[in-house]
């Protein structure tokens, strides 16, 4: 059995953190905690997400079993075409590497590793998660706090994904950020993912490399909360407390929204196999990426599944 072995330190615990992706047979990608004795499997799918927040995707217990921080994974996965996989790992968060994929993904491929063609979920009828949806779950004075932060930034909670019909053959994502800093401002990128080695291509070559961002005042604050201790200008693309520049180099001047297409292609794949659809997605979000495929899912009329031939 061909074994992809990654190292590095989680951007949240800033712990080193070691990770072997085993390719399977079996279809569907399943977490390991080797750290843990007699550890279960966690399947990385949209319903065993046990938090989804602004700035990771955790599968499992939170209290309990689980790994953080797996989108970047899950789309280098998808990207390769490896929707069958064991990936043992000796802590709670996949390591953050650089803060793209572009680092999974070149290993996967370098380890000659074929891609599947994988089950199609067709979309067969609209479906939205909203942002209100999402604050509403929270207790009453997080959400008089998060109002609070959102009407001083004069940030609109406006926020949704929408999933749409489209030809049953790709998945054609369209991010959109708002942001009140100046060196993001709006921006908007799309990508379109049909199997083809030319939207392969298109990927690692426009998207792949766009790291995860944040302010550089917030480290501290997010620090002494137990988050952001791996967080370096090699991993992240810090802003400055203006907002009007970054500390480190990007690579594109819209690489926040780019990493944004990462981010939505990575969620997508915890549905299990290539969602065929339009996805929108207007300032959205981890939390919000899993509640539309939470409510794709609810409803059979919504879908159908065509099997991998």
């Amino acid at each position: 059995m061909m074994e992809i072995k990654f190292s590095g330190v989680g951007i949240h615990s800033g712990n080193t953190v070691n990770l072997v992706v085993k390719p399977t047979k079996e279809k569907g990608v399943f977490f390991r905690r080797v750290d843990i004795q007699n550890s279960d499997l966690i399947p990385a799918t949209f319903d065993n997400v046990g938090e989804a927040k602004l700035r990771n995707t955790t599968i499992g217990n939170p209290n309990a079993e689980h790994v953080q921080t797996i989108e970047h994974l899950m789309a280098a996965l998808f990207i390769a075409g490896i929707d069958g996989a064991i990936v043992e790992i000796d802590g709670a968060e996949t390591p953050i590497l650089d803060g793209s994929a572009a680092q999974f993904i070149e290993k996967f491929f370098g380890a000659g590793i074929k891609p599947n063609k994988m089950k199609k979920i067709v979309v067969k009828k609209e479906v939205v998660a909203k942002a209100n949806e999402i604050t509403r779950q929270l207790p009453i004075m997080v959400r008089v706090k998060l109002w609070i932060m959102n009407k001083l930034a004069g940030r609109k909670s406006d926020g949704f994904v929408k999933l749409s019909p489209n030809d049953g053959n790709s998945l054609n994502v369209c991010a959109t950020l708002i942001y009140p800093e100046k060196i993001i401002g709006k921006q908007s990128c799309a990508y379109s993912y049909d199997g083809t080695d030319d939207s392969v291509a298109d990927f690692i070559q426009n998207f792949a490399q766009a790291r995860t961002f944040g302010k550089y005042s917030e480290w501290e604050y997010l620090k002494k909360r137990g988050m952001g201790r791996g967080a370096n200008e090699n991993n992240v693309i810090a802003l400055n407390d203006a907002g009007d520049g970054t500390i480190n180099k990007t690579i594109w001047p819209d690489e926040f929204v780019r990493h944004k297409i990462i981010d939505a292609v990575g969620d997508m794949f915890t549905s299990g196999g290539m969602v065929c659809a339009d996805l929108v997605s207007f300032k959205g979000s981890h939390a919000m990426n899993n509640l539309v495929l939470k409510k794709l899912f609810s409803n059979p009329q919504n879908y159908d599944i065509i099997d991998a031939e």
